[in-house]
């Protein structure tokens, strides 16, 4: 029976090489950054992969103190649009890493 013990080291050893890598992915996401746009680019905000929101550009022309709703719209909407793409990103990303492996309560 001494193979297995052989085979469980190996596995143990894949798994903190995975985890390594997994590691250094999560370290790269946080250095990405993704932009969400509403308006046609009137309001563009920029979030890192850590869905942390980094920037938010308003062009001039947009603000109109008459309609400040329409300007918490695209605010909003160009947010969530970063933050969809963030996630996919993140999605993506991680992904390769639980593909192909079978583990229960990995995430």
């Amino acid at each position: 029976m001494r193979g297995g013990m052989g085979n469980m080291q190996n596995m143990m050893k894949q798994m903190q090489k995975m985890q390594k890598k997994m590691a250094q992915a999560q370290e790269e996401l946080g250095e990405k950054r993704i932009e969400g746009t509403a308006g046609g680019g009137m309001v563009t905000v920029i979030v890192s992969g850590h869905k942390q929101v980094l920037e938010v550009n308003i062009k001039e022309e947009v603000v109109d103190p008459e309609d400040i709703e329409m300007l918490q719209d695209l605010v909003l909407a160009a947010t969530n649009d970063a933050l969809k793409k963030a996630e996919d990103l993140t999605n993506d990303t991680m992904g390769q890493f639980t593909k192909g492996m079978n583990l229960p309560g990995m995430f």
